[in-house]
């Protein structure tokens, strides 16, 4: 196994935000079970940079509300390669 170099958000504990500022680039991912772990844990092992998962509610096709995820990257980069590689969107 190769070792990382450190990064220093995860040193500080600053990876993962505990609000969304405006300035993340966001989606929304339908709640299932485990999937903020399994989002978190995919993130943290792919990605360096600083990121947020929390709740939220949108409106579904039927005018219904529902509850969310939103994820939000603070690198837009960072925010194509989740949407692209993370195999947890798949069957989203």
């Amino acid at each position: 196994m190769k070792l990382k170099d450190p990064n220093p958000l995860d040193i500080l504990g600053l990876r993962r935000v505990s609000f969304c500022p405006p300035q993340f680039s966001t989606v929304n991912v339908t709640k299932r079970y485990n999937i903020e772990q399994a989002l978190s844990e995919w993130i943290e092992h792919h990605l360096t940079g600083r990121y947020f998962i929390g709740n939220n509610v949108e409106l579904n096709n039927e005018n219904k509300v529902h509850t969310v995820y939103t994820v939000g990257f603070e690198n837009s980069k960072e925010m194509s390669f989740f949407m692209l590689a993370c195999p947890h969107l798949k069957y989203s």
